[in-house]
C-alpha cells in the first residue's frame, strides 16, 4: 500500500526549524538559540494548503434547493475555509547539520540516517546571516554558502557509501547481467529509493557507457543526480525582517531557480497563531492580513469583534510585524514553504467520497443536508486511480470506481486535480 509522503525539515542548527515546525503545525518542539536543540527527530502533522473540491463542484441539477457546498465541507481532519482546505501531511524535523557531517561530525551520522525516508526536503536557511555555518551567534555570515555545503554533505554521504562498495557491486553486475536500474537500486533502496527513482536519475543523464565502465567522474554525476531525484529541496528563506535579510536574499536568489525559493519568517507565524487562540487578533494561517480589536472598531463594529484590547507594547509589535512582514512580503510564507514542496513533489489531493451522487459520506444531522468531502488524501504525480483506491481501500477486492457524474472510470487511469480526482469506490466483484 503506497504510504503518505514525508517532508523533512532540515539546515544547521539554530537555522529556525523547530520555530518553522512549530508555525507549520499545533506542536511544540523545542526552541533555543544554540547548537543540537533537537535531538531526537520531532514528527508531527502540518496542513497543506489546496483548493477544495467543494469551491468547483455543484451538485446535480435535480437536488432540491442545495445549499452552497462551501457551506457543508467538513473533513474528517483538517478544515475548510471559504474553499480553502488544510490536508495534514507528515512532517519531521531532524538533528541539525553541519560541515563535515558525512564524516560523522556533530550529528552526522544521525541527521543523515534519520533522512533517508524523506520525499522532498524543505531545507530552513538562516537569511538574516546572525549564525556561521556551525549555528554559532555571529554577524555578517553569508548564508548561500549553506546552500552550497548542505547539499555537499548528502552527496558526499551518498557517493562516499557507493564508492566504498564500488568494485564488489561492479563485480557482480557484471557476472549476473544485472541492469544498471538493478544494481544502483540494490544500493540506494536504503535511503527509501525505489526502481522508478533510480530509472528517472538515469534517464536524465543519458549515458551510454555500460556501468561497468563508469569512471569516477561519472558516478559522481550519477550521485548528484541521484540527490536531486530523490530528495527535491525547497529552500525556505528565514527570518526575512532581519536588516541584513534583503542583501542576503538577493545572492542567494541569483544563484537558485526562482521555484526553489520561498521568504518566510517563521517567528512572526507562531506569534500570529497564538495571538489569535488568545482572543488578540483575528488571523487565518497563510493570510496576508491580521486584524485588532481597533481595526475592526474603526471598519464599523462597536463591538470590536469581541477581541481582547491590547497594550501599547503588544499593539507596537503587531504593528510592526504588519509593516515588516506583512505588508511587505504579502504573508509570513510559512504556508507557501508546505505549497512549494507538495509542488516539488508533484502531489495531487483526491476526494474519496461515498456517493458520488451527493459527494457525501452517507452522514447527516437531524434536519441538515449530509457534509460533503469528508476526505482528501495526496498521491503523487503519476498515480492511477488503482494506485488511490489501494491507498484508501488497501487489500479490498475492487468492483469498479466512479468519477463525477457516475461515470465508471478504468483502474489504470490517471489521476489530477480536476481529473478523476473526485472517486467513489465500490468493494467486491465486478
Amino acid at each position: 500500500m503506497p504510504r503518505d509522503p514525508l517532508i523533512a525539515l532540515v539546515g544547521k542548527p539554530s537555522s529556525g526549524k523547530s520555530t518553522s515546525l512549530n508555525s507549520l503545525t499545533d506542536s511544540f518542539a523545542k526552541v533555543g538559540n544554540f547548537p543540537f536543540t533537537t535531538i531526537d527527530p520531532q514528527k508531527a502533522i502540518g496542513y497543506l494548503q489546496i483548493p477544495c473540491a467543494c469551491s468547483r463542484t455543484t451538485l446535480p441539477n435535480n437536488a432540491a434547493d442545495p445549499p452552497p457546498l462551501q457551506s457543508r465541507c467538513k473533513p474528517n481532519y483538517g478544515s475548510c475555509h471559504n474553499g480553502v482546505r488544510q490536508v495534514p501531511i507528515e512532517l519531521l524535523d531532524v538533528a541539525g547539520l553541519v560541515p563535515g557531517a558525512h564524516e560523522g561530525k556533530g550529528l552526522g551520522n544521525k541527521f543523515l540516517d534519520d533522512l533517508r525516508h524523506a520525499d522532498a526536503l524543505i531545507h530552513v536557511v538562516d537569511v538574516s546571516g546572525t549564525t556561521d555555518a556551525e549555528g554559532k551567534a555571529t554577524r555578517g555570515y553569508d548564508p548561500s554558502a549553506d546552500v552550497a555545503w548542505f547539499r555537499d554533505e548528502i552527496v558526499r554521504w551518498v557517493l562516499g557509501n557507493l564508492m566504498q562498495k564500488w568494485g564488489g557491486l561492479k563485480r557482480r553486475h557484471t557476472a549476473i547481467k544485472a541492469t544498471a536500474v538493478e544494481t544502483l537500486q540494490g544500493q540506494f533502496s536504503g535511503y527509501g529509493s525505489t526502481s522508478a527513482i533510480v530509472a528517472k536519475t538515469l534517464d536524465q543523464l543519458a549515458l551510454k557507457q555500460p556501468l561497468q565502465d563508469w569512471d569516477n567522474a561519472t558516478i559522481e554525476r550519477v550521485v548528484n543526480t541521484f540527490v536531486d531525484v530523490k530528495f527535491p529541496t525547497v529552500l525556505a528563506l528565514n527570518k526575512i525582517d532581519h536588516a541584513d535579510a534583503d542583501k542576503n536574499i538577493s545572492k542567494i536568489a541569483r544563484a537558485e531557480k526562482p521555484e526553489r525559493i520561498v521568504l518566510c519568517s517563521a517567528i512572526s507565524e507562531v506569534f500570529l497563531r497564538k495571538l489569535a487562540k488568545q482572543g488578540f487578533v483575528r488571523y487565518v494561517p497563510g493570510e496576508e492580513h491580521v486584524e485588532t480589536r481597533e481595526d475592526l472598531i474603526a471598519d464599523g463594529d462597536p463591538e470590536g469583534g469581541g477581541l481582547k484590547e491590547m497594550d501599547e507594547k503588544l499593539r507596537t509589535r503587531v504593528e510592526n510585524l504588519k509593516d515588516m512582514v506583512l505588508f511587505r512580503f504579502g504573508s509570513t510564507g510559512v504556508n507557501q514553504v508546505l505549497t512549494r514542496a507538495a509542488e516539488v513533489l508533484g502531489l495531487v489531493p483526491v476526494f474519496p467520497v461515498r456517493n458520488i451522487g451527493t459527494f457525501g459520506s452517507g452522514e447527516a444531522g437531524a434536519g441538515e443536508r449530509a457534509p460533503v468531502f469528508r476526505d482528501c488524501v495526496l498521491v503523487g504525480r503519476g498515480s492511477t486511480v488503482g494506485d488511490v483506491y489501494r491507498k484508501v481501500m488497501g487489500d479490498a477486492p475492487m468492483a469498479y470506481v466512479e468519477s463525477v457524474g457516475g461515470l465508471r472510470v478504468g483502474e489504470d487511469e490517471l489521476v489530477a486535480v480536476g481529473k478523476n480526482d473526485i472517486l467513489s469506490f465500490k468493494v467486491g466483484r465486478a
